[in-house]
């Protein structure tokens, strides 16, 4: 094989990683437009989306880490006397 079948082999695979990242990002965009709509419509049925986005990331947690930080928190809170 020479140097520039080689080199173009190489091209090939670096143009195809390239096309399929930028799928994928453009992939990413329009699922960060639905997640938008989403959320403008939710905000439109009077929803705080603040909390809602809250609620979201608390999802994503694990349920021991999550109720490990609330107890902290409380006991925190209790301290400081905002409970």
């Amino acid at each position: 094989m020479s140097d520039d079948a080689t080199y173009k082999v190489t091209a090939d695979e670096l143009r195809q990683f390239i096309e399929q990242y930028e799928h994928l990002d453009a992939e990413k965009r329009d699922i960060a437009e639905q997640q938008k709509e989403i959320m403008s419509e939710a905000k439109g049925r009077g929803y705080d989306t603040r909390v809602l986005r809250k609620i979201i990331a608390l999802r994503k947690r694990d349920r021991d880490d999550l109720a490990e930080e609330e107890a902290i928190l409380d006991l925190y809170k209790a301290a400081l006397g905002m409970v």
